[in-house]
């Protein structure tokens, strides 16, 4: 199911909208560009799905990249700072 919070802040940001409880009907445009349809925010969640994969692959990345840097190990690193 789309999480059209989550779909809205990713593709409109700058935009002003209000929604309730992740319904679709209740989506209130307040900017004074077109509100999107259903069907464009729906065919959206897939892309802002994967671009928030994207990120957590990358932050796990950087974050082992900055491990290797030091010579640590995650469990080092979590028995350091406990």
């Amino acid at each position: 199911m789309t999480d059209y919070a989550i779909v809205l802040t990713s593709r409109y940001s700058g935009k002003e909208w209000w929604l309730a409880g992740n319904d679709y009907a209740t989506l209130e445009w307040l900017s004074d560009t077109a509100k999107p349809s259903k069907a464009t925010l729906d065919g959206l969640w897939a892309s802002v799905q994967q671009e928030i994969a994207d990120e957590a692959t990358a932050k796990v990345a950087t974050r082992q990249a900055v491990l290797d840097k030091l010579g640590l190990t995650s469990d080092e690193v979590t028995a350091l700072l406990g």
